[in-house]
């Protein structure tokens, strides 16, 4: 599957924009990381950028999500396990996958931490990622009010799964979305 192909499922399944902005930041997110990791940079940015597909037809069934989007993108002829694979273990508590690849580790311990970043810029005056920093994250990382709906237990896990700091991790999710701004609307 390209890259045209996957945002154009995106585009035919979320109509949302905030939650497309979503899925663009976390792909920008795997793509920074793949690079970092010599991994294979346009499959692991497909993984951001589709792991979230079924959020708006499973209408909140939490315990649905990863399941129907695995069952749309074989109905659109993807049969890429470890992009499959990936993508339910994001959500392991619907798929009954747990992270076990470097890619499904870091899909699902970073995808959270682009929420975080994004309701950062959106505090500030201009709402620009440009004003953002590493430093004011990890500070509100630490306010549990902040972002609340961030699991700061899943983000914990990037420092395990990564293998850097979590300021490095943090970093790295916030210059890949600074590098996407315009796409982000931030």
């Amino acid at each position: 599957m390209t890259r045209e192909e996957a945002k154009g499922l995106l585009y035919q399944y979320i109509a949302n924009e905030g939650l497309r902005r979503h899925h663009l930041a976390a792909e920008a997110t795997m793509r920074a990381f793949a690079k970092r990791f010599g991994q294979d940079e346009e499959l692991w940015g497909l993984s951001g950028l589709l792991h979230d597909l079924d959020w708006e037809k499973i209408g909140g069934d939490s315990a649905q999500h990863t399941k129907v989007t695995e069952q749309i993108l074989r109905e659109h002829g993807v049969i890429d396990e470890v992009l499959i694979n990936a993508i339910k273990a994001h959500h392991p508590s619907a798929s009954g996958r747990e992270p076990e690849t470097l890619q499904e580790k870091v899909l699902y311990s970073t995808e959270e931490i682009t929420g975080l970043v994004t309701a950062a810029a959106l505090v500030q005056p201009d709402k620009k990622l440009a004003n953002v920093t590493v430093e004011s994250l990890m500070k509100k990382l630490k306010n549990k009010n902040f972002a609340a709906g961030v699991n700061r237990d899943i983000v914990a896990k990037s420092v395990e799964y990564t293998g850097m700091p979590l300021e490095e991790v943090v970093q790295t999710v916030l210059v890949a979305m600074q590098e996407i701004h315009e796409e982000l609307g931030l």
